[in-house]
């Protein structure tokens, strides 16, 4: 085994030093627990002391799900870098020594705040369906997921090199240089690499099965682990620019986007199907340039990712549904993990996911009534559906919004047709970067389910040969509706039907919290699926209502409910009292881990840096200065 370097050992280090803030969350910032009856209005730039705890920085502070991937984020802020550059630092790294959740060879959504301008944009780099995608494409597909047809036209080169351009310091060449090195040199692999590696999914094709389980085993944690064509296909990136990653350029070695195309038309077992991505695909994608949505909750100032994202305007309504609850008062049975807190989540949770699945879609193809999903007044009709103590049955079916944004425009009744199936892949990374000049990140990246289809881009040399490119390819495109349906409110095409050239529908929630005077305060966000919106949720509650510090808040277990069933995940560590409550409800409980949020805050008044990450996965803090 080769020695592991001052960067690995400081990695390491991470991962220990936070797992005791797992086990004492007071000393590794954790508060004074639940306030009772605090509702956590905020009448200053001031945000509560609970929220500070914890070791303050004030050069940066960089959050994610993987040590390595922390550190080089960090190292591009001490050369000089921004938090743009060092998201961007975060994301290729994550490449390298996270590749099943997040890479090169699918896209995201990076918010930035730009503490010069206070301007606050989102830059999409969401997949998109390639133009022959058809809205029956996979019916009767066996397992799609891991098939080519779900590849969808990748976006995070061209997203990255959007962001270090207009809102950068440095070049895309600098931000990648990190992640060359550690899939040039390697990493020693980390306990989540051990456990992961020999899943059924990253043995789908021979080449990904040799290198994540080669010889029928996975590196164990400390074995190193190299990527030499991945680091090859870095630099060419680093050389060349994002172009090289899109188009097959004659004369130079561009030739990556050919590796894309003929990877995806991957195909396997006797119902399985490749995609229809051509080189005029990936030529023609394009990132784009997104405002926000905007919503408040007890006062403070929220903005989320807009669609395609659903999770964005989800969270706010879930917040909207919950606020006229005294979430937090102990003295009224709403203390955190309380049967009443509980149950209210529950059903907020299902009411918007109702609305979720019939209405949010990419903005660029349909209609998105975004301004009435989040209308007060609408809100308020909808949570009325909620009562302490009783379970919301049935089940809670969508209304229309449209009214609440369009003066003079009556309701619609639902018509009667077959509905999209609510997923729950569970994949993705999160990271949250803030720097010495109070420019913030939030950035969630993703390849949709663990190792995408499975399969590396790259293609037959003539002797027979793979030329592999290292990175693995996204299946981002079953996040559309897998059977084509009809809109329950417009008779025409789904909302999160395929279409040619369309992104599909995200649970991704990249956020940022601000004062009511409109500082920014927080930026977080999650992987896992729907359970995204869930996680973030939980983590705001745990903030405003129960007041806990940033740590804690992370720490603490959370609920989720991906669909309007009854049915439930509580993760362990809720009293068993309250599980049974949920139970007698007639909620269908299960216990399984929900999301992994890394956030970093900042306390406006004092301009002091925080961060807190998260345990369910190898969620690491690097704050600057590093000795002080």
């Amino acid at each position: 085994m080769t020695t592991t370097s001052s960067a690995q050992a400081r990695a390491f280090t991470s991962i220990a030093a936070l797992s005791c803030c797992a086990l004492m969350a007071t000393a590794c910032g954790g508060g004074n627990g639940p306030a009772s009856g605090g509702l956590g209005n905020s009448k200053s730039s001031a945000v509560p002391q609970e929220w500070t705890t914890g070791k303050a920085y004030r050069d940066g502070v960089v959050t994610a799900q993987n040590p390595y991937a922390a550190e080089a984020g960090a190292r591009l802020l001490e050369e000089g870098g921004n938090a743009v550059d060092a998201a961007v630092a975060v994301a290729y790294a994550l490449n390298v020594v996270e590749p099943h959740m997040a890479g090169i060879g699918g896209g995201g959504f990076m918010m930035i705040h730009t503490a010069e301008t206070g301007k606050t944009i989102a830059i999409d780099s969401r997949e998109k369906a390639p133009g022959g995608a058809t809205r029956d494409m996979f019916v009767g597909v066996g397992n799609p997921t891991q098939q080519g047809v779900a590849v969808g036209v990748p976006g995070m080169v061209r997203g990255t090199a959007m962001a270090v351009e207009k809102y950068g310091k440095l070049t895309l060449a600098q931000t990648i240089q990190p992640a060359i090195e550690l899939a040039e040199k390697g990493f020693a692999a980390t306990p989540l690499w051990a456990r992961s590696s020999c899943g059924e999914r990253a043995l789908n094709s021979p080449e990904t099965a040799a290198y994540f389980c080669s010889g029928g085993r996975a590196a164990q944690a400390g074995e190193i682990v190299r990527n030499q064509p991945l680091a090859e296909t870095f630099k060419l990136i680093a050389k060349n620019g994002p172009d090289c990653f899109y188009r097959v350029r004659p004369g130079t070695d561009c030739d990556i986007a050919r590796g894309v195309v003929e990877g995806q038309t991957f195909s396997k077992g006797p119902r399985g199907k490749g995609g229809s991505m051509t080189l005029a695909d990936l030529e023609a994608y394009q990132p784009v340039e997104r405002t926000p949505v905007e919503g408040s909750y007890r006062g403070w100032k929220m903005k989320i990712m807009a669609p395609p994202s659903s999770g964005g305007l989800t969270v706010l309504q879930i917040l909207g549904l919950l606020e006229r609850f005294p979430i937090g008062d102990k003295s009224a049975g709403f203390g955190f993990g309380t049967p009443k807190t509980l149950n209210v989540m529950a059903d907020a949770l299902r009411v918007a996911f109702a609305d979720r699945r019939d209405w949010i879609g990419d903005s660029d193809f349909v209609s998105v009534p975004v301004k009435g999903l989040v209308n007060k007044t609408y809100l308020s009709s909808r949570s009325s559906l909620i009562q302490p103590g009783i379970r919301l049955n049935p089940d809670p079916s969508s209304s229309d919004p449209r009214p609440y944004e369009t003066a003079g425009l009556q309701p619609q009744a639902k018509l009667k047709v077959a509905l999209a199936a609510d997923g729950n892949e569970k994949g993705t990374t999160h990271f949250s970067v803030v720097d010495k000049w109070g420019n913030m990140v939030s950035y969630t990246n993703t390849v949709e389910a663990a190792y995408g289809i499975g399969v590396f881009a790259g293609y037959r040399l003539p002797n027979g040969d793979f030329k592999s490119f290292g990175f693995v390819l996204n299946n981002e495109l079953t996040d559309f509706n897998i059977t084509p349906t009809t809109h329950p409110y417009l008779d025409g095409v789904g909302a999160n039907d395929v279409q040619p050239n369309k992104r599909p529908r995200s649970s991704m929630s990249p956020a940022m919290l601000f004062t009511p005077e409109g500082k920014p305060v927080l930026a977080y966000g999650s992987p896992g699926g729907p359970t995204i919106i869930n996680s973030v949720v939980n983590v705001t509650l745990n903030l405003i209502d129960h007041r806990m510090g940033l740590q804690e808040a992370i720490n603490a277990p959370r609920i989720s409910a991906t669909g309007v069933a009854a049915s439930v995940t509580m993760e362990p560590g809720f009293p068993s009292a309250s599980v049974d409550a949920m139970k007698s409800l007639g909620y269908t409980v299960t216990s399984d881990s929900v999301g992994a949020v890394q956030a970093v805050l900042v306390a406006p008044d004092t301009g002091k840096q925080y961060g807190g990450a998260d345990l369910r996965y190898e969620g690491t803090i690097v704050g600057l200065p590093r000795r002080q």
